[in-house]
Order: structure tokens, then sequence, then C-alpha cells
């Protein structure tokens, strides 16, 4: 892998991993025209610590909260709301993984997740969230985590489904926004730990220093700037705007799927 195809992966992860337009369906769409099929394990692990670090640094005030206040009301919406994908990812592993070789699926899940945000934008306009960390049920946060889970299936975005879950049930935009990154933090974290336990330890010799460094940091940077963009547009009622690219990106993977 050179250092090129390190830094479009690393930013395609970054800006996907945030953006309501899926991330795993990106990579595999890249994956192809870059002729990297079989990406090292290992750089899988390196730009999920990247979007993580994006993570951290935009919401470090709300990690350092949770910090030094572990079992706060909003700690058991986060925990509650991880339960399904972990559920999920445990029992149907085998069936996810097949997925993500499919085009087919890419492209199926990318026009689902147009759907999901046209329609939970216009849910949120016409009915209004009020709902912040203390009016928000623990079956709202089960319902945002049902949402996650479907969202490992590549092509349906995990950022676009858990605030769209959020606006659904009544949470304020704002909030809604929140909820969704905060949980994706012991998503990605899990996400990665699974892959390092199949990491052997030969396997970060295959990948060029300069690549690992140049993968990890264009994860951060653009996960970063992922976050920035998303928070504008939901507190601006303009997430829908991703449908028709998302759209338009689903039409255009079945056509590569039928050619």
């Amino acid at each position: 892998m050179t250092v090129i195809q390190a830094i479009i992966l690393g930013a395609v992860q970054g800006l996907t991993e945030f953006l309501p337009v899926s991330s795993s369906g990106h990579l595999v769409i890249f994956q192809n025209l870059l002729g990297l099929q079989n990406t090292p394990l290992a750089f899988d692990v390196l730009v999920h610590i990247g979007t993580l670090l994006a993570v951290f640094f935009a919401f470090w005030d709300d990690i350092a909260v949770l910090l030094r206040k572990p079992w706060s009301k909003l700690t058991f919406l986060i925990i509650i709301g991880c339960i399904p994908a972990a559920i999920a990812g445990f029992l149907l592993e085998p069936i996810f993984e097949q997925t993500f070789k499919s085009l087919l699926v890419v492209g199926i899940g990318l026009l689902i997740t147009g759907a999901v945000l046209m329609l939970s934008e216009r849910w949120a306009t016409a009915r209004p969230g009020l709902k912040e960390v203390q009016e928000t049920t623990y079956w709202d946060a089960l319902w945002v985590g049902l949402l996650q889970a479907i969202a490992i299936i590549p092509g349906i975005s995990r950022s676009g489904s858990t605030i769209s879950a959020g606006l659904l049930a009544g949470m304020e935009r704002p909030f809604a926004a929140r909820f969704s990154f905060l949980l994706s933090i012991p998503v990605i974290l899990g996400a990665g730990l699974v892959e390092l336990k199949d990491l052997g330890g030969h396997a970060l010799a295959s990948i060029p220093v300069a690549s690992m460094a140049a993968g990890l940091l264009s994860a951060a940077f653009f996960g970063y700037i992922a976050i920035k963009v998303v928070l504008r547009l939901v507190n601006q009622g303009r997430l829908s705007v991703f449908s028709w690219y998302v759209w338009a990106l689903g039409i255009v993977t079945l056509v590569m799927y039928l050619s």
C-alpha cells in the first residue's frame, strides 16, 4: 500500500464514518476502484484509531464529564444504545462479513440510507424534538441502538441511522447528533478490538511506516472535519442534503454491480 492510497482510504474512512453516507459502503467501493480488495487488517485497525481520535478531539468536554461522573444517566443511555450492535455483531458476524463483499448489498443499503435521512428530517421539521438527556428514556436509547445494529450492513450509515433514530424519538437536534457521536466511541473501539484480536504480530510489518502514519492522521483529520460538518447541518435542519448523494451513489453502485 502506497502513502497516497493510505491517505485516500484514511480520508474516506474519516469522512464517511461520521458523514451520513456509510463508511463501510464507501470503503468497499474505493477498495474496488484502487484494486485493494484485500486491505491489510492492520490498516483497518489504524484508521479505526484515527476516527476514534477525531471523536475524542471533538467531544472532549463531554467525555471528561462522563469520566468524572461515570454513573450519570447519559452513561447508561450509551450502554443501552450499544447492546443491540454488540449482540448483532457477535451472533451474525459471518453473515455481515459476506455482505462486505457485495456491491449489490452496498447499493441497496445506500438507497435505504437516503430514505431514512429524508424521512427523519421531515419528521423533525413537522414535530420538533424537545428531549435532552433527562427526558430521553432507555427505550429511546434502545431504539437508537437497534438502528445502529442494522447499520453494520455496508451501505447503511451508522451516523445517519442513529441521528435519524434520535430525531424520530423526539430528541432535540443538537442532542440527537451528540448522542450519536458519543455512541460511536464504544462501537469504534469494539470494532478495533475485534480486528486487533485477529491481528498477527507480523501484520504491521507488511505496511510501510509512512503509509501507516499517513492513514491514521488522514482518518483523524478528515473525521474531525466530518463531525463539525454534521453538527452544523443537523442544527440547521439540512441533514437530508445527503439523501441525494447516497441515492445517486447507490444507483451508480448498482450499475457497477450489474456491469
